[in-house]
């Protein structure tokens, strides 16, 4: 079996897990010919083991463990441990070793004091040693996270840490299998709720939308909504929808061969000669002349 190898130990490297930060000391690849001897780990320091090929015990807090390939397990502070490799058929190893921090200062905490709003981070807190098989996939990440460190192309690092934050993910969500399918994303917040309806209302209802629907859409005062619209948009909510349909009728024009009265109708204005005044208005031009001298042919 032909592995990768990975090495990482002068990378400033800091994960995301829910509440928490990650300081990543070192990232390693290897092959157990000797014992590793018994050691534990300080407060807030994690390793996080995966064994692709080999065989091994593991002794951790005077448990045995058989290492075999696709094993994976974390030991977490205070954890004694020794890995032992079988010499007929010497194990290897993907190890990162990170610390808990608070945040981009590197200020060491006991893990008993940090925040606990993720059940992820929960989780990791809760459980200085975990072992078992790996039930998702961890061989492909780690192939990755070689091939980004090899290469080193533009924007590696930031990708390097992405698949480092989805392998710790990954190793401690098997601590739970059976709790994945009942929990929830983060929802959005109420104006991040009102926002996307602010946003559609102007995109697909802007030939009819009132101040009045609008404020009713998201629940607040029709004030409250006229401010709303002016802190996104820098305008007012007339001014809002009549660039909102001259946008799209623009689009029309461009992108169909509509006549000019039916673009009219389509954006809901009473004649054509209401929508051409008002075309000409905001473009400068009148939407004959905005077709012939805007419009890009698509090609097959």
């Amino acid at each position: 079996m032909n592995l990768p190898p990975i090495d990482i130990d002068e990378m400033d490297i800091k994960l995301k897990l829910d509440d928490l930060v990650l300081n990543v000391l070192y990232v390693k690849f290897g092959y157990f010919h000797q014992t590793m001897p018994k050691h534990s780990h300080s407060h807030g320091s994690y390793e996080l083991h995966y064994i692709p090929s080999g065989k091994g015990l593991l002794i951790a807090d005077g448990q045995h463990y058989s290492l075999t390939p696709g094993t994976l397990f974390m030991t977490g502070p205070e954890v004694e441990h020794e890995q032992i490799p079988d010499q007929t058929d010497p194990m290897a190893e993907y190890c990162i070793f990170f610390e808990i921090i608070t945040g981009p200062l590197q200020l060491k905490q006991n893990t008993r004091h940090l925040p606990r709003k993720g059940l992820l981070s929960r989780w990791l807190l809760d459980t200085p040693f975990w072992i078992g098989p790996d039930q998702e996939n961890m061989m492909t990440l780690f192939e990755m996270l070689a091939r980004e460190v090899s290469l080193k192309h533009i924007g590696f690092h930031q990708m390097t840490t992405n698949i480092l934050e989805m392998i710790v993910a990954r190793t401690i969500r098997h601590y739970h299998q059976g709790a994945t399918a009942v929990l929830n994303a983060p929802v959005k917040t109420l104006n991040d709720s009102r926002l996307v309806t602010i946003e559609n209302s102007f995109l697909y209802d802007y030939q009819s939308i009132t101040l009045k629907q609008l404020a009713d859409k998201i629940g607040l005062s029709t004030r409250q909504t006229e401010r709303t619209v002016q802190k996104q948009y820098g305008m007012s909510f007339k001014d809002k929808k009549w660039q909102a349909r001259m946008e799209a009728t623009a689009q029309l024009l461009l992108t169909t061969d509509l006549p000019i009265r039916e673009v009219a109708i389509a954006a809901g204005f009473s004649t054509p000669e209401r929508f051409s005044h008002s075309f000409k208005k905001y473009y400068n031009q009148s939407p004959s002349k905005y077709r012939s001298e805007n419009r890009v042919e698509v090609m097959n």
